[in-house]
């Protein structure tokens, strides 16, 4: 699986996740997960899924505080392995 597969299942993951928590408080997010998902399978650019992946992932770190059987860990660890597997790839 590429780098770019990787950041693409990171988001569609982090988005199946918003979708089940369920708050409108993470709408945003959301929408722009979908965009950028759709975005990249129209003109297959990554950089929108990188940078809504760091995004996701901070927000997701943010809730799992307050509520930490909502998030798993391994989600997370998912989510920042494609992130750090895209910068190391274009070094």
């Amino acid at each position: 699986m590429s780098n770019n597969q990787k950041l693409e299942k990171a988001c569609k993951d982090a988005l199946a996740q918003f979708e089940k928590i369920g708050d409108e408080q993470f709408y945003d997010i959301r929408s722009k997960l979908e965009f950028v998902l759709g975005s990249y399978g129209f003109d297959g650019n990554p950089v929108g899924l990188l940078e809504y992946a760091k995004k996701s992932s901070d927000i997701l770190k943010k809730y799992k505080q307050n509520y930490p059987r909502k998030v798993s860990q391994k989600l997370l660890d998912t989510i920042d392995s494609a992130v750090e597997g895209y910068k190391k790839d274009k070094k």
